[in-house]
């Protein structure tokens, strides 16, 4: 009796798994098909079936995104009217939680240092491009020369923000900072060797680690030597090849983007992000509607705290007013009179620090005094440069090596390099390649419809047909009496017309140590050129966002 009660509890537990394993799909399994994932016997077709989520990238937050106003202010005593109130959508994105610090950017320029040696003429003028502009402190009645010495590099200022740094060189950095971190990853991974302690290789030039290079073609990294990797992650489809190979050779395969390890590309975020996360409008959410505006990043029009604790203590770094940039001595109002360290304030609702003062910000979007919501509004952007890789006659990617590196000279003199050795070339896309496409029809789009032949009155022109290509701030045609015969022509007149709004013209937001408070408004916009630096602008990288939105539980289960 007691054996066959044993028995039937057994039958019904596996009655109960089979019951339960029934019910449950089968993610190595393609439910089109039928056919199995990472099988050798199904031709070991590859899938990331265990895939679960996006990793947070270090030192960044996650911005769940949504609908918001953007440009939406309480004071415009400027009078700029660039900032008319659009409702755009914004999708989630990684955002640093503070801004790009002088200890992390001087990692950048040892790095630079290290592998471009300045010594080297073939290397010189890439370390050199790199350096920020220290002078930005000086001031012709004013006594700043030790923040010229000492701000960047002496550890005093280690935690301090960057600055001095142009839009150029900001962008310059987070490439960088895209290939030291999938170059972790690979190490943690066990792919790829720690390349600097590694004894037969010198890391130096084109001979180093990227990202692009990497996936385009693993082998095209130091020049095909393959002792810079320890192995590759499994391959489904060798049929146990692998095990046959000499030992300490690779196995397996490289990493793809298909298996979700890599980091995705760093980069400035969008004025649209960067005002979207400032606000961070979340914490007046009531239900499916925001109730009320916010100022500052902050809840509240005052720039002081109000709660109990900390009552009246200022809540960011900026000028007080004429001649007070901190406040009285023993009684600091901003405890800075110049920049302060980052994280000296509180976070605001998204984690971010800083979206309000300290130093004002760069961010990816070329200027212009109007955001065009007709034309897109969502992820709104303008700067977009549609590029390709190179091919050569071998049908083979090209990758800039030691002496095909290609330097362009700014407006103010400064020489920089259009890629770096090691990278990938990149060309814009031609009309070919655009060709019967409804969403966009060439390479160059920074002036669409705002300066383009397509926003003229030659619209239905080619370019190509235009000696000069149309301008948009040009001089007027006035009419002109020509001779006694009377006859009237429209010229361009003499006189030169200017303006300081152009494709190289960059945004910055956000309020900084220097200015007063009515900058904080994180709606408030400026603008730049892309090669020029201050004492009062830094910046922070931002990363795309892939899959859901948030990494919250409250979304929708698909129906079984």
């Amino acid at each position: 009796m007691k054996k066959f009660s044993n028995n039937k509890v057994l039958l019904l537990i596996f009655s109960a798994v089979l019951l339960a394993s029934c019910g449950k799909s089968n993610k190595s399994v393609s439910s089109l098909t039928g056919w199995e994932y990472n099988n050798p016997k199904y031709g070991g077709f590859q899938g990331n079936t265990e895939y679960k989520q996006q990793a947070n990238p270090p030192g960044m937050v996650l911005i769940e995104g949504g609908t918001f106003t953007m440009g939406s202010v309480q004071d415009d005593v400027m009078f700029d009217w660039n900032t008319t109130p659009v409702k755009q959508q914004v999708r989630s994105f990684y955002m640093d939680e503070a801004e790009v610090t002088n200890i992390e950017y001087l990692l950048y320029l040892q790095y630079l240092e290290k592998v471009f040696p300045p010594s080297d003429d073939t290397y010189r003028k890439i370390y050199q491009a790199a350096l920020p502009d220290t002078l930005v402190w000086r001031n012709t009645l004013g006594f700043n020369e030790l923040l010229t010495e000492n701000y960047l590099r002496h550890p005093s200022y280690a935690k301090y923000p960057v600055v001095g740094v142009s839009w150029r060189q900001a962008t310059e950095f987070c490439k960088w900072r895209t290939d030291r971190v999938n170059e972790k990853i690979l190490i943690d991974k066990g792919v790829l060797h720690t390349l600097f302690d590694h004894d037969s290789l010198k890391v130096e030039g084109a001979d180093r680690f990227d990202s692009e290079t990497y996936l385009t073609n693993p082998t095209a990294l130091f020049q095909g030597d393959s002792s810079i990797y320890y192995k590759g992650i499994r391959d489904y489809s060798a049929k146990g090849k692998d095990s046959k190979k000499e030992k300490g050779s690779f196995t397996g395969r490289h990493v793809k983007i298909s298996d979700g390890i890599l980091a995705q590309r760093f980069r400035l975020p969008t004025e649209a992000e960067w005002e979207y996360a400032a606000k961070a409008a979340i914490e007046n959410r009531e239900y499916n509607s925001i109730r009320g505006r916010k100022k500052y990043s902050w809840n509240g029009n005052s720039t002081r705290e109000s709660s109990r604790r900390y009552k009246g203590d200022q809540m960011a770094n900026f000028k007080q007013g004429k001649g007070d940039y901190s406040g009285l001595a023993g009684w600091s109002n901003d405890g800075a009179d110049i920049t302060m360290q980052i994280k000296a304030y509180k976070p605001n609702a998204f984690g971010l620090y800083d979206m309000s003062g300290n130093v004002a910000e760069w961010v990816a979007d070329v200027y212009r005094p109007i955001i065009d919501n007709d034309a897109n509004d969502f992820s709104y952007f303008r700067g977009n440069v549609f590029n390709k890789k190179v091919i050569d006659k071998e049908g083979n990617v090209v990758i800039v090596d030691n002496n095909s590196v290609v330097f362009d000279t700014l407006d103010n003199g400064k020489i920089v390099p259009r890629d770096l050795p090691g990278s990938v070339k990149y060309e814009p896309i031609t009309e070919r390649d655009a060709f019967m496409r409804r969403n966009y029809e060439k390479a160059y789009n920074i002036d669409s419809k705002d300066g383009d032949l397509a926003s003229t009155r030659h619209y239905y022109q080619d370019e190509d047909d235009f000696d000069a290509k149309p301008r948009m701030y040009n001089s007027p045609k006035i009419p002109r009496q020509i001779g006694e015969s009377g006859l009237i022509i429209q010229q361009y007149d003499t006189k030169t017309r200017t303006t300081l709004i152009s494709d190289q013209t960059r945004v910055y937001k956000g309020g900084s140590w220097k200015d007063r408070a009515f900058w904080l408004d994180p709606a408030q916009r400026r603008y730049l050129p892309e090669f020029m630096a201050t004492n009062y602008i830094g910046f922070r990288c931002a990363t795309d966002r892939l899959g859901h939105m948030s990494n919250s539980r409250r979304r929708k289960e698909a129906r079984k």
